[in-house]
């Protein structure tokens, strides 16, 4: 169904002038797809992961080591969707990727300041579209189906964790 600004109300869950960029863990939620279960099933009440999921998991393990400014705590892929708490770095410290699949990385420099319609590296928005471009790309590959959609549109932000 095409957008129709009548019947579809899309909202931000972003806070109005809140620099995304800024030190702080936050809490983010990223769905595929129309909520489809392409990563995997839940098997006696545990989270059963196929290739693609793995590679969701791979990719999110990757997000800390290939970006030097964020850390992973705690993350899980699910059947459908990721959790993770994404610990956006002051220029200090080394990260520890405590969630399913763990993966490691350091945090050295701080983000860029933001720039009116441009990517900020560093940024919240710009993590998490980078992952998810990662990740659409290697699955697309995998299973030969290039350009096809794999994740709903922005992501879920929780409060500032």
């Amino acid at each position: 169904m095409k957008y129709n600004p009548e019947i579809h109300h899309r909202r931000t869950i972003r806070l109005k002038g809140y620099d995304y960029s800024r030190a702080g863990a936050y809490f983010v939620t990223i769905c595929a797809r129309n909520r489809e279960c392409l990563f995997g099933n839940i098997v006696d009440g545990e989270t059963t992961l196929n290739d693609a999921g793995l590679v969701i998991a791979d990719e999110w393990a990757k997000t800390a080591a290939i970006r030097n400014e964020i850390e992973l705590d705690e993350w899980v892929v699910m059947p459908n969707h990721v959790h993770g708490i994404l610990v956006v770095g002051d220029g200090g410290g080394t990260a520890r990727g405590r969630g399913t699949a763990r993966g490691r990385g350091t945090a050295r420099r701080a983000p860029t300041i933001e720039q009116f319609g441009r990517p900020v590296p560093g940024s919240l928005p710009t993590i998490v579209r980078s992952f998810k471009s990662a990740a659409t790309k290697r699955i697309n590959e995998m299973r030969k189906t290039p350009y096809a959609k794999l994740w709903q549109r922005k992501y879920s932000l929780h409060d500032n964790y």
